[in-house]
């Protein structure tokens, strides 16, 4: 059998139109649920952008995990400082690093302002947020990145939540500030029509893939419950949202509560960043797999039936990209696929823009800047789809890998981030 014959029997086989409808179904299926399910959130949650009122004032720390984060970290600590809230501390743990990060944090210290902890080692952030823990005074921890900027009214907009007793954590809605190149654009429209949306969308579903690695509020309490953070995964945040999610606590999304960050501006960065994240997602469902022999667990269902099926969606779209240009190379036109974009992708083509439209316009009202940036929108089924469906579909294999005993320690690559932060 030659390679003509081979690609002919692989594209009649059933196996074959299975993938091929499902490649197609998915995006518009997931769409159009994404879609309406955050406009349920916007009609029921988001009613205005002024705070509730807080019926009492617990006593907060927000704790900042930092390793070789000179270039940035003094931003963080003068947006941090400057929270509009009567009782909070700034703790900045320092693991290990090797530039001028501790100096920084010092000249806050010495005026009073901060609290610095010092890790002599790099342990990895998961380490060093569960060695700060227990020198914490607050009874709600918010935990930023070194690299973000919240909003002074933050807290605010977070605290009245956890007046419930359930709720374990908020996550907090992440704005991009550097949209000086083509990636962070993207990247800006990504947060808005997939990382919000989304989480919208989970939380009327009544649970979330996880909370927000550059900020989210937790509770003390709940945090100890689950053993704090697990240092030996690649992604302590959606593994921490599982674990908390497992004992049956609830988390929340408010999208008052935004915090500026730095997004990766160059192709390496991104990459790096994106493969760590799918490595991640892929232990945490390795580890957790077992939610979908549980009843008890069903509420975790939904998360994790997507979760899996966007993974299996880029294998498919990795491996019949794959197909379909060997097809093309050898002269046998692909069964099912063309050059120019027909009915099926011009249907899924438009279903994309009207979410990411969608999530543009329901976060206008957080960062106006955001509409101005949609025609970017254009190229994020062209390129990004390519890009997260390669990162995704090259760390499968972390699927079937159960997570190392050995901590996971910091990589900070900040000069794969903005060109000038300061």
């Amino acid at each position: 059998m030659n390679l003509v014959d081979l690609l002919a029997a692989i594209q009649h086989s059933g196996i074959y139109w299975v993938a091929i409808v499902f490649f197609a179904a998915y995006p518009m299926v997931t769409s159009i649920m994404w879609i309406t399910t955050s406009l349920f959130f916007r009609n029921r949650w988001e009613k205005g952008l002024a705070p509730p009122a807080l019926a009492s004032q617990p006593k907060v720390s927000v704790l900042i995990p930092a390793h070789n984060e000179e270039r940035v970290i003094g931003n963080a600590l003068a947006a941090a400082t400057a929270i509009d809230y009567p009782t909070y501390e700034v703790v900045v743990v320092d693991d290990g690093s090797t530039d001028d990060t501790r100096s920084v944090v010092e000249s806050y210290a010495r005026r009073g302002k901060v609290r610095l902890i010092t890790k002599l080692q790099n342990e990895g952030k998961a380490m060093a947020l569960n060695d700060a823990l227990p020198c914490l005074n607050g009874d709600i921890v918010l935990i930023m990145d070194a690299d973000a900027e919240p909003e002074p009214g933050i807290l605010r907009h977070m605290l009245p939540h956890f007046e419930h007793a359930r709720v374990a954590a908020v996550t907090g809605n992440p704005r991009v500030k550097n949209v000086d190149t083509f990636l962070a654009r993207l990247q800006l429209i990504e947060f808005s029509s997939i990382v919000s949306l989304l989480r919208r969308s989970q939380r009327i579903w009544g649970r979330i893939m996880t909370v927000s690695g550059v900020v989210a509020a937790f509770r003390k309490s709940a945090l100890l419950d689950v053993g704090g953070f697990s240092p030996e995964m690649p992604t302590e945040d959606i593994e921490l949202t599982w674990k908390l999610q497992r004992r049956f606590w609830d988390i929340r999304y408010e999208p008052n509560a935004l915090v500026w960050m730095t997004v990766p501006s160059t192709l390496s960065g991104l990459l790096h960043q994106r493969r760590r994240w799918s490595r991640g997602l892929m232990q945490v469902l390795h580890k957790h797999r077992d939610v979908m022999l549980h009843w008890r667990y069903r509420r975790m269902w939904p998360i994790f039936i997507e979760s899996s099926l966007s993974v299996l969606w880029s294998v498919c779209f990795v491996s019949l990209t794959a197909l379909w240009l060997v097809s093309y190379a050898v002269g046998y036109p692909p069964v099912g696929a063309h050059p120019i974009p027909n009915l099926w992708g011009m249907t899924i083509a438009t279903l994309a823009l009207l979410q990411l439209l969608a999530g543009t316009l329901l976060d206008r009202r957080y960062d106006p800047d955001t509409l101005k940036y949609y025609p970017y929108a254009v190229y994020y089924p062209i390129v990004y789809w390519m890009l997260l469906a390669w990162t995704n579909f090259v760390s499968v294999p972390w699927l079937f890998r159960r997570p190392s005993r050995q901590p996971v320690r910091w990589r900070t690559l900040r000069k794969d981030f903005a060109k000038d932060v300061a």
